[in-house]
């Protein structure tokens, strides 16, 4: 059968996962690896017995590479990205897209214009209960949604912040918790929920000796005028993980790995608008929801790209879904840095100027211990 021959930029952390998964996957194979670090490119190519380099030019100009996983530090993912998709590269990108939304505008841009196939790699939409909680929004069983929540409370202690001098810095991340540790559950959010019009943020250093934000939190308004919560920390434990969208006809939430529906076909405020009971409410059931088994995480992503290249199987992460959750982020530590309410879509210019800024006037600077080349590798 035929097989997408990939190459992968970044190996040094979650790069060399996605090596280790295409053996996996009969739909591709792995050509070619690149790392800017000389050892770990060889270490890289030696154990995945396939060619290796140093300079990205170099794996992507390959006539044996069909298309690119790129998997370096997100300030990285633009300019590769946009050379292969130039070349007519088919690109999968690590999350988050990018460190500004019009870097990440700039990618789909690209894709678009050469049409190239483009996609981020937002592998917990794969996993089943995203998969039926979407199936719920998507065939509009909450009707009209009025009200959204998010909470994201995880935990990073100082010896992971000090693993690299580049963490938790403006120059290195451009952002702290919203960008490294909650672009997975940013994405599910807006996936089912869209983007909001209106984000009012507050953003903190709580519990780190970092520069960027350990804790964020914001007030959503939405085109119809639905309103919304979320809150992002790594300061907390136990983790939780919650997700709530409540509508016209029902109410949705997602808690962990525990998905709850119910229904309420009079409708809130059909009912309330109509009854002339003081104390009375519509009828609300708790209704199962279907859970298919199915194939996910980073293999489910890989195979799928592979598959549209293939037979034009659609892409579950399309890149331009990465957009909805880079907006969400430079939203967010926007309105919580300068106190001011900020609009979605985001000014680009100002939130640019705001980044070289931040970046440009930093005094920080950290204890940092020896540097080791470790990732996040968890579904947020």
């Amino acid at each position: 059968m035929a097989k997408i021959r990939y190459g992968i930029v970044g190996v040094g952390g979650m790069g060399s996962g996605h090596a280790r998964t295409m053996a996996n996957v009969e739909e591709c194979v792995l050509s070619a690896v690149c790392d800017i670090d000389p050892t770990v490119a060889q270490n890289a190519g030696d154990s995945f017995d396939v060619p290796h380099c140093t300079d990205y030019h170099d794996l992507i100009d390959r006539e044996d590479v069909d298309a690119v996983i790129v998997a370096t530090p997100h300030y990285f993912h633009p300019e590769i990205a946009i050379y292969a998709l130039e070349c007519g590269k088919p690109v999968i990108s690590e999350k988050p897209l990018a460190v500004t939304v019009s870097a990440a505008d700039a990618m789909v841009e690209a894709a678009q214009r050469t049409g190239t196939p483009f996609g981020v790699m937002h592998q917990s939409r794969t996993e089943p209960i995203w998969q039926a909680a979407y199936k719920v929004v998507s065939e509009g069983r909450l009707g009209e949604i009025y009200r959204t929540m998010l909470v994201y409370a995880d935990f990073r202690s100082q010896a992971y912040y000090n693993s690299a001098g580049w963490r938790a810095t403006w120059a290195g991340e451009g952002g702290g918790v919203l960008i490294n540790q909650a672009p997975h559950s940013l994405d599910r959010f807006t996936w089912l929920g869209g983007l909001p019009s209106k984000v009012r943020a507050m953003t903190a250093i709580k519990d780190h000796v970092i520069e960027v934000e350990d804790v964020a939190s914001a007030m959503l308004e939405y085109p119809n005028g639905a309103v919304g919560y979320l809150y992002c920390c790594t300061n907390e434990l136990p983790p939780t993980n919650i997700m709530e969208f409540a509508g016209e006809y029902g109410k949705l939430q997602v808690v962990g790995n525990q998905i709850r529906l119910w229904e309420i076909p009079a409708g809130v405020h059909a009912y309330s608008r109509s009854s002339d009971q003081m104390w009375g409410h519509p009828e609300i059931n708790e209704v199962p929801v279907e859970i298919e088994p199915r194939e996910h995480g980073h293999i489910a992503i890989i195979r799928n790209f592979a598959r549209h290249l293939l037979h034009g199987e659609p892409l579950v992460a399309p890149g331009v879904d990465g957009i909805k959750t880079v907006e969400m982020i430079n939203a967010v530590i926007l309105s919580g840095k300068t106190g001011d309410e900020v609009s979605v879509p985001v000014d680009r210019e100002r939130y640019n100027a705001f980044l070289r800024e931040m970046v440009s006037t930093s005094t920080f600077r950290k204890q940092d211990g020896p540097d080791q080349r470790i990732t996040d590798d968890v579904h947020h």
